[in-house]
């Protein structure tokens, strides 16, 4: 028997995905990002679907445990780096990769002997983002710091990260890549920058490694383009079911605050989700679902683990009847998202584990 609600995980669909960012950028490497449970989509079977990325790139070295517990071999990069003589021991016996950001970190691997030393290293520039970097006049005696080190192995790369990519041909996507290239040295290290934005819309960007993140999970980052014109697929598809029905009268209102007043006589369905599963208390009196191939208005507040929606003119509706809350064709989390004044990372990172996860192949 099927539970509810239920957020189902096309891996066909994200493997796609990922064939679409090696079509784009093809003598590029992937760095397939993961970090916060692989933006909802569970990151142990996100990374085993993508076996065919080059590496993977987390957040936090939490997260690069969890994989590395799970059995995945790939690289994977701690975009945060550590911050402390312990965690830069645990990410080098189990051979994760870190990112440095500011002095502090690279003083704190000058002063720690590491008996297994960390390769695959990157040194994070500071080009217009404004939150982690090396400024570019410290970039050379950083660089030079850690590759002197005894506990580094290998290349050092340099990366930054695009602060508007999602904005096609800005002017500041070429200012923050010329930054870039102004630190190559003669050391010849890997350079990346590129995320989403940047793999579908910006190719002088591509450099090394693109770090794709959004897209991957079948989700368009511009506005004015949906995922099916980039030739993505979406990758999760949010369901629940009708669990009661009410017929209204008018005057009658419906939920916390009763804010919602029936102007005329209504038939209501109970859907079993709520912000408790991590939909959105945004979309209260503001969204849409799709029920039997028609889309009906969420109405009144959403509370934790039910919302109320309009079903007057939808035939053939009982008890169990699927309800979908994003992923379709005709209702996208890009469509939903906006509903709540947001961007489909935030949902999609809010599913709580309540939510089961089915994983399928298309």
């Amino acid at each position: 028997m099927q539970s509810y609600p239920v957020a189902n995980i096309d891996l066909a669909a994200l493997k796609h995905n990922l064939f679409r960012v090696k079509q784009l950028a093809p003598n590029s490497q992937v760095m397939s990002v993961i970090k916060a449970n692989a933006y909802g989509h569970g990151i142990v079977q996100v990374a085993q679907a993508l076996s065919d990325s080059d590496a993977f790139a987390v957040a936090r070295l939490s997260e690069g445990l969890q994989l590395r517990q799970a059995g995945i071999q790939q690289s994977i990069v701690l975009l945060e780096g550590v911050i402390s003589q312990q965690e830069l021991q645990l990410a080098a016996e189990n051979s994760l990769s870190v990112v440095f950001h500011n002095q502090a970190q690279i003083k704190l691997i000058s002063e720690t002997k590491l008996e297994k030393p960390l390769s695959f290293c990157w040194l994070m520039i500071e080009t217009g983002m404004h939150r982690l970097g090396i400024n570019i006049e410290n970039v050379e005696t950083s660089l030079a710091s850690l590759t002197a080190s005894a506990s580094i192995s290998g290349q050092v790369g340099l990366m930054s990260h695009f602060a508007n990519a999602d904005y096609v041909d800005d002017s500041r996507n070429q200012q923050q890549l010329d930054k870039l290239r102004q630190c190559v040295t003669d050391q010849n290290s890997p350079l990346s920058i590129a995320n989403s934005g940047a793999i579908l819309s910006f190719s002088d960007s591509h450099m090394d490694w693109v770090r794709p993140g959004l897209m991957l999970y079948g989700i368009s980052p511009f506005e004015n383009q949906s995922a099916s014109e980039l030739g993505l697929k979406p990758v999760m598809k949010l369901e629940s079911v009708l669990i009661a029905t009410q017929d209204l009268n008018v005057g009658d209102q419906v939920g916390y605050g009763g804010d919602w007043i029936m102007t005329e006589p209504t038939r209501v369905g109970i859907v079993s989700i709520g912000y408790g599963d991590g939909y959105s208390r945004k979309l209260s009196n503001n969204s849409l679902v799709l029920i039997n191939g028609s889309l009906v208005s969420v109405i009144g507040r959403v509370s934790m683990d039910m919302i109320v929606i309009d079903i007057s003119n939808i035939t053939g509706i009982e008890i169990n009847t699927e309800v979908t809350l994003w992923g379709s064709d005709d209702l996208s989390v890009e469509r939903v998202a906006q509903y709540a004044e947001t961007i489909p990372y935030e949902l999609l990172c809010q599913i709580s584990d309540r939510v089961k996860r089915n994983y399928h192949h298309g």
